[in-house]
């Protein structure tokens, strides 16, 4: 069984006394941020000048810093920047400042795990990473509860930096709903693998190929997208609620014998082998070095895959049912 701490297991007092830069005001930023000063930790914002996060950052309460002077200032230094600018970030604003006893944090391992940044061997290194958009982690601490979340120490030269880790992870409201601990290793290749195989790149390649089986073989385009995405999400709200059983009780018993029947002969054993093949890619760090090696072409890469995305039919059709369901605002239409 997996080590999961709960409030008890946690003391804010190991961040007594101690200041914390939150580098970044985005989504989790954000969060973490108000949490953490709503929970009385002495907190500054490190963002870039008169953006549009430091003017967010100055309208909730804040003095914002550059993220030099955040950490030059502060004793635990929280990297919330996306994860492509880690090693930007650090190379120009933290490392100068990470003296012997601070600590440096992150909510996700990918840049400790595929080495875009390389602390020295006398601080500590930890992870608090929530398992939920920063929005819902700033609400849930609001209805007086919190986001579960994962909690891994890479470096522990304190002595004390689990203890630090939790005393953040009680701040942000996590500890209340469970910190489960895991590595930096395990966080940042099974989240990879999730993303890449089954939540974005499995869900979309599996919807897409339904579709496309449909209006290829005489199906109206529009049905065949109710079919096979508008009531993904239905579905995915009964698994979410009460996971694959909970799902085919509420279904009818010809969607249950047919699923159980047929979904093994799509998703079949040549995926889970082509699963692994992406796993082994993760490890290994190809996708790291193919991702974040070389950001301009891989940012040029990303925009023109996105560019052909856009002009699929399933996008096109995707949008006429989401504006007949309300979804989507027909404002795009009126700027043409």
């Amino acid at each position: 069984m997996p080590k999961i701490y709960y409030e008890e297991d946690a003391d804010l007092s190991f961040l007594t006394g101690r200041k914390v830069a939150v580098l970044g005001y985005g989504s989790q930023g954000r969060a973490h941020a108000l949490n953490l000063r709503d929970s009385g930790i002495d907190v500054c914002v490190g963002v870039r000048f008169s953006g549009k996060s430091w003017i967010q950052a100055k309208a909730d309460g804040f003095e914002p810093l550059t993220p030099d002077e955040a950490s030059r200032r502060s004793d635990v230094i929280m990297m919330l920047t996306p994860d492509t600018t880690h090693r930007e970030v650090y190379e120009s604003s933290v490392k100068q400042h990470l003296s012997r006893g601070k600590a440096l944090g992150f909510a996700h391992g990918y840049s400790i795990r595929f080495g875009e940044v390389s602390p020295p061997k006398d601080v500590d290194i930890f992870m608090v990473a929530p398992k939920g958009p920063g929005p819902t982690v700033r609400q849930a601490y609001l209805d007086g509860f919190g986001v579960p979340a994962l909690l891994a120490v890479e470096r522990d030269y304190s002595g004390q930096g689990e203890k630090l880790a939790l005393a953040y992870a009680k701040a942000l409201g996590a500890t209340k709903a469970g910190v489960l601990k895991t590595s930096f290793a395990e966080e940042a290749e099974t989240d990879l693998f999730g993303e890449q195989s089954v939540l974005v790149g499995g869900v979309m390649s599996l919807i897409e190929k339904g579709f496309e089986v449909l209006v290829e073989e005489g199906y109206q385009p529009e049905l065949a997208y109710f079919e096979v995405c508008n009531e993904l999400k239905l579905i995915m709200d009964l698994i979410y609620k009460g996971g694959f059983a909970g799902m085919l009780k509420a279904v009818s018993d010809t969607a249950k014998y047919g699923g159980l029947t047929r979904g093994g002969r799509v998703v079949d054993e040549t995926v889970k082998s082509n699963m692994k093949k992406i796993l082994q890619e993760i490890k290994s760090g190809e996708f790291a070095r193919e991702w974040t090696g070389n950001r301009d072409e891989s940012a040029k890469n990303l925009r023109r895959m996105m560019g052909q995305l856009e002009s699929k039919q399933i996008e096109s059709v995707g949008s006429v049912i989401r504006r007949m369901a309300g979804i989507e605002s027909t404002e795009k239409d009126s700027e043409h």
